[in-house]
């Protein structure tokens, strides 16, 4: 899953999901004629072809639903547009093995580096190596260590997940007398994971009824997710609402829920899978909402390359040049808004 988004990044432009990639769609599109100015004499960039592109696209190995979307995403959204070529990695969590696969694209002399790092902090380098030779570089979602390395950087919300889980079940135990809740959460040694639970703890200060009275900590797969629920089960018996930091994992914690045959708590899942919609829309279960962290943003970021590469701004947006840092929003789906939301959701 991805890393930190930094309390930095959340200072930038902030998207709601649906318009994640709908206001970057509009953003970096425009209804004026190929080859005409926009009307306030801004370039935008058109839906027609404009400058031939290459993008390099690297990213780690595709081994989570979250991940495989990622690749989906860019790889299709980069299809929509006939003037933009797409160099895609094999992708690898090895980070010595990502920084050859980057080092290859800068030497291909790609027009744009679409990256996101296995490890922000360890490629920071070999972001600052192509930035220097003259390659701007899109930083997708976990974060190097200085913006030298990058010239804008796109990603989700960690903390904002957290805090709008966190008031989603607010909202919904406002009423119980002593409301006890539990939290799943992902790996403990990511920081992301220790935002999403900040975020969720400082929500919870706003509801004095409401205590959190146990955590456990998965590893993001369903495997991990099942026997991580089925300890939370045996040691409380009686709660009245989960948040689970991921869907994947969230599948393992709901065998477990139903092998347990508990259905007295309701539950807020985390990214936005597919089958987590589908559980949503069906409402035949505990699990009732999932806070998005989507990935769409990685057809934004093919948005913001080819932008780039083409010297163009954002319609919509005053300013000539793109913005330096886009914050997602993490907006909450539960049955009243899941049929919008149900299009983007990975497998």
């Amino acid at each position: 899953m991805p890393e930190p988004t930094p309390v930095t990044s959340r200072r930038g432009l902030l998207l709601g999901t649906a318009a994640g990639a709908g206001i970057l769609l509009t953003g970096c599109t425009s209804n004026d004629p190929a080859g005409e100015p926009a009307a306030d004499n801004r370039p935008a960039v058109a839906d027609t072809p404009g400058k031939a592109v290459t993008i390099g696209f690297a990213g780690p190995q595709a081994d989570h639903g979250w991940l495989n979307a990622i690749n989906d995403n860019a790889k299709s959204r980069a299809k929509k547009y006939s003037d933009v070529t797409l160099e895609i990695t094999e992708g690898s969590n090895d980070t010595a093995a990502q920084i050859g696969q980057i080092e290859t694209l800068i030497n291909k002399k790609v027009d744009v580096l679409v990256i996101l790092p296995a490890d922000g902090k360890a490629l920071t380098q070999v972001g600052l190596k192509a930035m220097r030779a003259g390659i701007p570089v899109v930083n997708l979602d976990r974060i190097f260590n200085t913006p030298q390395a990058y010239r804008c950087w796109i990603g989700g919300d960690n903390y904002g997940m957290g805090l709008n889980a966190g008031h989603y079940i607010g909202g919904k135990l406002k009423d119980v007398s002593d409301a006890k809740v539990i939290e799943l959460a992902g790996l403990d040694n990511l920081e992301l994971t220790k935002q999403r639970t900040q975020g969720f703890d400082d929500a919870l200060k706003n509801y004095p009824n409401i205590r959190k009275v146990a955590r456990q900590a998965a590893e993001f797969t369903v495997e991990s997710g099942q026997a991580k629920m089925a300890q939370l089960l045996q040691a409380q018996p009686k709660f009245d609402a989960l948040w689970n930091h991921d869907d994947d994992q969230g599948v393992g914690a709901l065998r477990a829920i139903e092998q347990a045959g508990r259905d007295d708590f309701l539950m807020v899942g985390g990214a936005g899978a597919l089958a987590a919609f589908q559980a949503i829309k069906q409402d035949n279960g505990v699990l009732k909402a999932t806070v998005l962290y989507p990935p769409t943003m990685a057809a934004s970021a093919i948005d913001l390359a080819r932008a780039l590469a083409q010297a163009k701004g954002v319609s919509g947006l005053a300013e000539f040049e793109i913005p330096s840092s886009i914050t997602l929003y993490s907006a909450v789906v539960d049955k009243t808004n899941v049929d919008q939301y149900m299009p983007t959701g990975f497998k």
